[in-house]
């Protein structure tokens, strides 16, 4: 019998938040564990920092630029490939549980799964959690201003801070994450299907804004956080994050407050965590955790107050909103050497990889490498990861319009309407220890992670780099004609 695929997924978690890959102040107990009975790529990026154009990638094996994915407001044409629809057509249970951002309002999710739980209808959950009420969004840890008072340092900060237990369980935003877990863990229980099974679980953990209930919102020892990266403003930076601080003022806001902030969005990976291990306690109560490959990533990153700015943004790449966490345990029988890995991979590769694990043959040509090669000994991957973002000028349907100044997204969304270059075309390749960015309308950015693994010296100018930048464009023209389009496997009838 096929192999069951578990994706569990967060949104917006950075690699760097979970306690294994180095981040002390971190406690994430259950995905320490199963970085210990299989691998943790500690290299891994996704291709687009923002919901959509990621999802609509690592579902389909494509890169943003391949079918036009480049904003949150376009999501995927009916016509397009994706895993869970391929799943599904070869035999697969399919439920699918949590966030969308993939398939259009209008478009029938009969063709993607089996089953769908959106956290919000679903009847019978514990604590009555469909009922759910928007919590209030204070503008600092330590007042409540009105909220028409943008001028309040921390006012776009996203931070809620410590919830309620009437808080987590209530809100349209942390309590669907209850509601979605215990809607799986029902279906677990009262599954009768014996075809395998693909369980796509998508929460919506660590997203801003910033809150998390007890017992998680104190466990994190704030002694042990680290200090944010400096400022965009003082740091040879994009005119994009420079436009987000400026906007933002969390330089005005105090360090204490940072550290809070950063301190809840920990309690609320640690929450994350939790549920995971919730979930894998259940399929192992119901005998599926052997017989399944779990695979436990992000969508992209968050900022988090590094370069004293918050969430994320379309067209900058630094680590803390590009690179993942990546977790896959091979069911058993597969050859696996547990252990936390260095090697280049993209969130591309997952599709790959379910193919090659699932003998499934995909109907058209996608771009990703099977990891199951890495499973059993450490091996370069890639050569280069690539990330991308942005829009040309003239798309303002790529603006994100519809924030005015009272919405926490509003410094970010009316940066993106500038036609100036901060909402440039943009695309980052990462090989080796170096990162380039190539910007359309700026100038582009070139980091030594060696020397400069915050990303504060921009070394594009320095003559001693030259051949590096060059060789590195070179290699981004490669990959930009390979992977440029891709041929319709449908032949006209004329043919």
């Amino acid at each position: 019998m096929q192999p069951n695929i578990i994706y569990f997924v967060a949104d917006q978690l950075r690699a760097d938040a979970l306690h294994h890959l180095g981040n002390e102040a971190s406690q994430t107990p259950n995905l320490d564990a199963l970085a210990s009975e299989g691998i943790s790529y500690a290299n891994a990026y996704c291709q687009n920092p923002v919901c959509v154009p990621s999802r609509c990638s690592f579902l389909t094996g494509l890169y943003p630029h391949t079918t036009g994915h480049r904003t949150i407001h376009y999501l995927q044409n009916e016509e397009e490939p994706n895993l869970m629809k391929t799943m599904k057509e070869q035999g697969y249970e399919v439920v699918w549980a949590g966030r969308n951002d993939v398939v259009a309002a209008n478009h029938s999710f009969e063709a993607y799964c089996d089953v769908y739980f959106n956290g919000i209808d679903r009847e019978n959950h514990r604590a009555d959690r469909s009922k759910k009420q928007p919590v209030k969004h204070p503008s600092t840890p330590n007042s409540s201003p009105s909220i028409k008072d943008t001028s309040v340092p921390g006012y776009y900060s996203h931070y809620l801070g410590k919830l309620s237990e009437t808080q987590a369980h209530q809100a349209n935003w942390a309590g669907n994450d209850w509601a979605i877990l215990d809607a799986v863990l029902d279906y677990l229980d009262h599954r009768q299907s014996d075809r395998p099974l693909f369980l796509y679980i998508s929460l919506l953990f660590p997203h801003p804004p910033y809150g998390c209930e007890d017992p998680w919102y104190s466990q994190i020892d704030r002694s042990l956080i680290t200090e944010p990266r400096p400022s965009a403003l003082g740091l040879d930076k994009p005119s994009m994050l420079k436009g987000i601080a400026e906007k933002q003022q969390l330089n005005q806001w105090g360090k204490e407050n940072l550290r809070e902030l950063r301190a809840v969005y920990l309690a609320m990976v640690s929450r994350f965590d939790y549920q995971f291990g919730l979930l894998r306690q259940k399929l192992i109560d119901r005998g599926l955790y052997d017989s399944s490959n779990v695979f436990v990533f992000s969508d992209h990153g968050d900022y988090t107050g590094d370069y004293q700015i918050v969430e994320k943004v379309q067209n900058c790449f630094e680590d803390p909103v590009s690179r993942v966490p990546l977790l896959i345990k091979p069911a058993a029988g597969l050859p696996v050497t547990p252990r936390i890995s260095q090697a280049l991979v993209e969130l591309t590769d997952l599709t790959a990889t379910v193919e090659e694990l699932t003998g499934i043959q995909p109907d058209y040509v996608h771009f990703g490498k099977s990891l199951v090669p890495t499973f059993a000994q450490e091996q370069e991957h890639h050569d280069a990861v690539f990330c991308e973002g942005g829009r040309i000028h003239g798309e303002i349907w790529a603006m994100e319009r519809g924030h005015n100044a009272d919405s926490p997204y509003w410094p970010r969304l009316s940066t993106q309407e500038s036609e100036g270059p901060e909402h440039t075309k943009a695309v980052m390749i990462r090989k080796g220890q170096f990162k380039y960015i190539k910007r359309l309308y700026e100038r582009d950015e070139l980091y030594d992670l060696k020397l400069d693994p915050l990303e504060l010296v921009n070394r594009i100018d320095d003559p001693d780099y030259a051949g590096i930048v060059s060789s590195l464009k070179e290699r981004m023209l490669d990959w930009m004609i390979e992977t440029g389009d891709i041929v319709p496997n449908r032949k006209d009838p004329r043919y």
